[in-house]
């Protein structure tokens, strides 16, 4: 899209350029008295200032939309990198709940089996016990 605009006001320019410059050599290489020749100059003159300003008007507008379109192609950039920006922060918050629920779950399961093994090691240490009091009995 931009290098057609491009190449439509450089052929536009050169066809202006063009025109100018055989109006001028036109006007300087016919047979006309100096008064006739400066009026024409003039005129020549007129026009191509004129068409200069048409195309400065043209280039002006031309830039200041694709201006307009770049602020707004980098509005909605933002926008779109903000939202998932916003998606991304939400997924790294779930994704921590849920790794900080199964942390809680593995230590809830931890303290249970370090209980049942206090258990079972003060059952062992109470059959121990029995056990070391009975060989004292009978060893008396």
């Amino acid at each position: 899209m931009g290098k057609d605009n491009h190449e439509g006001s450089g052929f536009f320019a050169g066809l202006l350029v063009g025109g100018i410059l055989g109006a001028v050599a036109g006007l300087l290489f016919a047979p006309k008295p100096g008064k006739e020749l400066r009026a024409d100059l003039k005129h020549k003159g007129e026009e191509a200032f004129e068409g200069a300003k048409e195309f400065y008007e043209e280039a002006r507008e031309k830039s200041r939309t694709i201006l307009e379109d770049a602020r707004e192609r980098a509005e909605t950039l933002r926008q779109e990198a903000n939202r998932e920006l916003a998606d991304a922060r939400t997924k790294a918050r779930d994704l921590l709940k849920g790794a900080e629920a199964k942390a809680a779950g593995v230590v809830e399961e931890a303290k249970s089996e370090i209980k049942r093994v206090k258990g079972a090691v003060g059952a062992g240490v109470e059959a121990a016990r029995q056990e070391f009091s009975k060989e004292e009995k009978t060893k008396a």
